[in-house]
């Protein structure tokens, strides 16, 4: 029988090793947390450089930007930001569909990201990371919005593909298969892979989208 101060050494002993775990398992969740989440304060963030498919046919917009990601850690809620140039700026603005694909593989242009990122298999626009249509406003894409995709645990979309179509997204009530699969929004203009970063592009476009705000 284990004497009283052995038991209390134990208990001790046990307390130490849960202390040091907290930065890698929250205190009420089993999602593995990366250490940026303890240097940033509990927050992850990410970017994702928007460049023109190398696969793009002669005529299409050639879009650059980025896509800024920022999420409290562990359940907070995803905020996306969407920063693009590039699109046609005479004209009617025909809305652009933004997606989440399943693989940041770029070897082959855009075509080589895969189709949805949809790991629970099921139909669009149901996917973490459909995005939905932005209206370019004198050739630029500026907003925030919030998603269901997430920068943590197993359904993590690190290392994967950020994809800007050509066309408008018809949300999954065109009729088809290809719209329940990919809301038959056309080509791919521009992707970029999403990869962990530090708060200070986030901090700084944050800033003056606020600015912008305010003077409106």
């Amino acid at each position: 029988m284990p004497s009283h101060r052995s038991m209390r050494l134990l208990e001790t002993a046990v307390l130490v090793l849960l202390a040091g775990c907290q930065q890698c398992v929250s205190a009420d969740s089993d999602i593995l947390a990366p250490p940026e989440v303890s240097q940033h304060n509990g927050t992850m963030y990410a970017v994702c450089k928007m460049r023109p498919s190398t696969a793009l046919p002669a005529g299409l917009p050639k879009v650059y930007g980025q896509v800024l990601l920022k999420q409290d850690y562990p359940h907070g809620k995803l905020q996306v930001r969407l920063r693009f140039s590039g699109f046609p700026t005479e004209g009617n603005p025909e809305p652009r569909a933004v997606h989440i694909h399943q693989y940041g593989d770029l070897s082959q242009g855009c075509d080589s990201t895969g189709g949805h990122y949809n790991p629970h298999g099921v139909h669009h626009p149901n996917h973490p990371g459909d995005f939905g249509n932005f209206e370019p406003q004198e050739g630029k894409i500026n907003t925030l919005i919030e998603s269901e995709a997430t920068l943590f645990g197993e359904f993590s979309v690190i290392g994967r593909a950020v994809v800007v179509h050509e066309k408008r997204d018809d949300l999954g009530r065109g009729g088809d298969a290809g719209s329940l699969l990919h809301g038959n929004a056309g080509r791919r203009l521009g992707c970029c892979i999403i990869g962990i970063a530090s708060p200070n592009l986030w901090n700084m476009y944050h800033k003056q989208y606020n600015r912008r705000l305010r003077r409106y």
